[in-house]
């Protein structure tokens, strides 16, 4: 029996792209949306770590506008891996990057000294299918780092399919050593993220009428920001249920 999609809720703002942190006005972009998107905020504090010290070739597989490139060092060969269709997420198309069909990366066995793969798993049909081929591509002893999201809403309907538990991820990466699977955020976290989702739909110019709502929950999600990063920073809050996780392994 197939799915009925007209029964499905209809997505009501898509995600606002993630975009490449280039120049002064960038950089302060990306910096300020950290304050209020804690989803970006925590992949960014999960990959930084790993893709500073990254040598060798890096391949970022699902790229997007490629937002985490500028963390890699400058003597990184990074290539951006992502589908034609990346438009329907709302990414802009850019020449140098590379197209795939979402199943099969089109770079030879052992070819890659590292790979990320940033919030992507949760919208590939059959994810073990595609970490097999990050596995097949990277070189042994190479590295791959990932983030998936955990408490967020549906996004990019109708290509959202999974939502991970750190139970699964840790089988979802055989012929790996080293496999680290960490929190991103906390419980508080998740509230104040959700607050700052409902704020942005009351604020959509389509409902006027709910603006009044606005003015009430505005001031809340704020506090819950303010909140959410002093518990970030003291661990005041529960891991168990996280706005996401990072991901670490090493192929063997």
């Amino acid at each position: 029996m197939g799915i009925d999609m007209s029964a499905t809720p209809v997505e009501e703002f898509k995600p606002i792209p993630i975009r490449r942190n280039a120049g002064m006005v960038g950089r302060l972009a990306f910096a300020a949306r950290m304050v209020v998107d804690l989803q970006l905020l925590t992949c960014k504090r999960f990959l930084m770590p790993h893709l500073m010290v990254m040598k060798g070739s890096v391949l970022d597989v699902g790229c997007g506008e490629m937002p985490f490139r500028s963390l890699l060092p400058e003597a990184a060969r990074y290539t951006g891996l992502d589908v034609p269709a990346a438009n329907d997420f709302g990414m802009g198309r850019h020449p140098e990057i590379v197209e795939f069909n979402g199943v099969t990366i089109p770079f030879p066995d052992a070819s890659q000294d590292h790979i990320l793969c940033t919030e992507v798993l949760e919208h590939v049909e059959d994810p073990p299918a595609l970490i097999a081929e990050m596995h097949r591509v990277l070189r042994p002893g190479g590295t791959l780092v990932a983030t998936v999201p955990f408490a967020a809403r549906v996004h990019h309907a109708p290509y959202d399919y999974h939502r991970f538990t750190r139970y699964r991820l840790v089988q979802m990466f055989p012929g790996f050593e080293g496999l680290a699977v960490e929190e991103r955020g906390d419980d508080v976290a998740v509230i104040a993220n959700k607050l700052v989702v409902v704020c942005m739909r009351l604020a959509k110019p389509t409902r006027p009428w709910l603006l009044p709502l606005l003015l009430v929950s505005g001031p809340v999600a704020m506090l819950a920001v303010g909140l959410a990063h002093l518990s970030l920073r003291f661990g005041w809050g529960s891991k168990n249920d996280p706005l996401g996780y990072g991901i670490f392994a090493r192929k063997v």
